[in-house]
């Protein structure tokens, strides 16, 4: 009875005014790449102290779940992760795009984001101390091998080979560790430059490997951006809701995986939707279609990102240990709020805990109409904006998003590069995800490291500390298996004269190429990029070996691994690229279309770094209008082109504004606004 009284009190209106409120919130901010859950949660926990601490929960808690699924919407649309946690959305949601199934993309999204959440918040009610116990198992070994396990999933996923996979996984670990180290408090990788003490942002990282390569794409050609069908279906929701249940062994399996995985603490979306994902591949009777728009991988990454942020809280609420930014902004307001965080919180506080949890449970129900809702107009609005509006727009949320997170200019100037960078290596197979998940798991795998190597110096059991815990040896044996998995799947497959399902045959069927001729002829059709890349990766290595000369071991050992690692690795594919092998002919590309890119890649850079001397308004606006001249293909009259400029002159100011006098952010103080 008494847990029926918390569920009405969690039915209140306000209660419910806050949990719509909230979902809508969030889900509009993770559709936005770089304006993030955590950025949601921490401006609007004071507004919560006026409130009853069960409902200021209610709200937070509504915003956090929105923002999670909010992110599918950017990666099914644009290509681009509205968080960390739908990177593999990517995979087969903008596919979806691309043939003209948006709509029901977002649909499954919304219904496998539902789903797992009901999982997560089912689990959160029914079984928070004995799964907090799981978190308590993992120690400094444990998370590394966790950490390892996620690096090598994406890199049995990337698009191009197994190889740069791995390549681009050292890439982004090394950028991880670019700045204080963190274990020991050593300095490396900087290049002495004070700018770098800080690292490098995980989120502008993100914002600029997934988005700025797609920018630079869409003024390539005159197609439009995602195809229309002509009998556009709208929701699709009888059909989502078929193959989802088509599915239901998918979307069970990947919500238990995210709720157990959302219990460790600092695992997070990131893992569980890679975990799920690879899971749902290996399990799938079509496995050579993921990765090429497959419902199955959207409703895998969807549902398990959403199932940790249930499974998130245990540890938050019954140890203590946040695993999240979003949870510890949480944990803070329940602090402040005078409410004791332990086991015995759900005895002495057991009003505003159930009450919180149930309205958990009603913010991810109130997710479905509202995320429908909200996705319809989101696909209607992206699929009808013209380019020459629609790139500049990315191009600014991108700008806006790496500023807001530290008001910080150098971490715009820092996402335009990599976005440059990571362009130029997707040409050659390098794709985005290795790279950014290398830097999002960098520091968690680090710190296991270290930590582990300290432990077993200090106890006499190195090799035992890294190789003979129980859980770290699943751990191990999973990584293992989903390193050769991929190879094992493409043998039987040639076996059986199906389609090889290794991402490397997969981008051959995709792009064949004529037989490679002999003579001086051979050696033009090698993949010379990936031997100049190859030798360059190598140097990187090289050097990121002589800046941890001088420096304490806890600070150079695990990035004199990794370097080690990088040079070995390069040095193969630099090898193997000189031999002939992994030959890729790139799609022919118009003059003209290149000239845009680079164009707008010049007026991009000058945007960026001219925001300290004009102040981010006078340079976005400049930046924004040129932009549009440039994305534009066809002659357009002069009233078009000014009420385009005005349309461009009112989302500058209400952005600036929004957070200048709302989010208080500290603009850079340039000649102008």
């Amino acid at each position: 009875m008494e847990l029926l009284g918390y569920f009405l009190h969690a039915l209140t209106p306000l209660n419910l005014g806050l949990a719509l409120a909230g979902v809508v919130l969030g889900t509009i901010i993770g559709a936005l790449p770089g304006l993030s859950a955590t950025m949601a949660v921490a401006v609007l926990v004071p507004f919560t102290f006026a409130m009853e601490p069960a409902s200021g929960l209610i709200a937070l808690g509504a915003i956090y779940t929105g923002a999670i699924y909010g992110g599918a919407f950017a990666a099914i649309l644009v290509n681009t992760p509205g968080t960390p946690s739908s990177i593999a959305t990517t995979f087969d949601g903008y596919p979806m795009a691309q043939r003209g199934d948006g709509g029901l993309a977002v649909t499954l999204a919304t219904l496998a984001s539902v789903c797992g959440g009901l999982v997560g918040a089912l689990a959160l009610l029914a079984l928070a101390p004995p799964l907090a116990r799981v978190a308590l198992a993992f120690g400094p070994p444990e998370y590394f091998w966790l950490a390892v396990f996620g690096l090598t999933l994406i890199a049995a996923l990337s698009v191009g080979n197994t190889l740069k996979g791995l390549i681009g996984a050292c890439l982004g670990l090394l950028l991880s560790m670019v700045g204080v180290a963190v274990v020991g408090g050593d300095v490396r990788l900087t290049g002495d430059l004070p700018a770098f003490l800080g690292g490098i942002d995980v989120v502008s990282a993100l914002i600029g490997l997934y988005c700025v390569p797609v920018i630079l794409d869409l003024v390539a050609t005159r197609a439009a951006h995602l195809k229309v069908l002509a009998d556009d279906q709208g929701y699709r929701l009888k059909e989502a809701a078929g193959i989802a249940w088509r599915s239901k062994f998918n979307v069970i399996r990947s919500s238990i995986l995210g709720t157990v995985i959302g219990i460790l603490p600092g695992a997070g979306g990131s893992i569980a939707g890679l975990v799920s994902y690879t899971e749902a591949r290996r399990a799938s009777p079509r496995s050579a279609n993921f990765g090429k728009g497959e419902p199955d991988g959207v409703i895998a990454t969807e549902a398990a990102n959403n199932a940790t942020v249930g499974g998130g809280f245990i540890p938050t609420l019954v140890l203590g240990i946040p695993g999240t930014p979003p949870d510890a902004i949480i944990l803070g307001a329940l602090l402040v709020q005078g409410i004791k965080i332990g086991p015995q919180l759900f005895t002495s506080e057991a009003d505003t805990v159930y009450t919180f949890i149930y309205g958990l449970l009603i913010a991810t129900v109130l997710m479905l109409p509202a995320g429908l809702l909200i996705g319809r107009y989101a696909y209607r609005s992206i699929i009808s904006f013209p380019k020459a509006l629609l790139v500049p727009t990315i191009a600014f949320l991108t700008v806006v998003g790496s500023f807001a997170i530290h008001s910080n200019v150098h971490d715009v100037q820092v996402m335009f590069v990599l976005g440059v960078i990571g362009w130029i290596l997707n040409r050659y197979g390098f794709q985005p995800s290795p790279i950014v998940l290398g830097l999002v798991l960098g520091q968690i795998a680090e710190q296991g490291f270290v930590q582990t190597y300290l432990i077993g110096n200090a106890t006499g059991n190195l090799a035992g500390m890294y190789f003979g815990r129980p859980i770290s040896i699943g751990i191990i044996a999973a990584a293992l298996l989903s390193l050769c998995y991929p190879f094992y799947a493409e043998w039987r497959a040639r076996r059986r004269n199906a389609l090889p399902l290794t991402e490397a045959a997969a981008e051959a069927d995709s792009h064949p190429v004529e037989p490679a001729p002999t003579g001086a002829a051979a050696v033009r059709v090698r993949e010379q990029g990936a031997i100049v890349l190859g030798l360059i990766f190598v140097a990187l290595g090289f050097i990121a070996l002589r800046d941890t000369v001088g420096i304490s071991p806890m600070g150079s050992i695990f990035p004199r691994a990794i370097a080690v690692l990088l040079i070995g690795l390069s040095a193969l594919l630099a090898i193997l690229a000189l031999a002939g092998r992994g030959v890729r002919a790139a799609p022919p590309e118009a003059a003209a279309s290149g000239r845009r890119r680079f164009l707008l890649a010049v007026v991009f850079g000058l945007w960026v770094f001219a925001i300290p001397l004009l102040g981010l308004g006078a340079a976005s606006l400049l930046g924004f209008i040129a932009m549009m001249f440039i994305a534009e293909h066809e002659s357009q009259s002069s009233t078009v082109w000014l009420r385009r400029a005005i349309i461009a002159a009112v989302v500058v100011a209400a952005f600036w504004l929004l957070m200048s006098r709302l989010l208080l952010l500290r603009m850079p103080a340039g000649l102008f606004f």
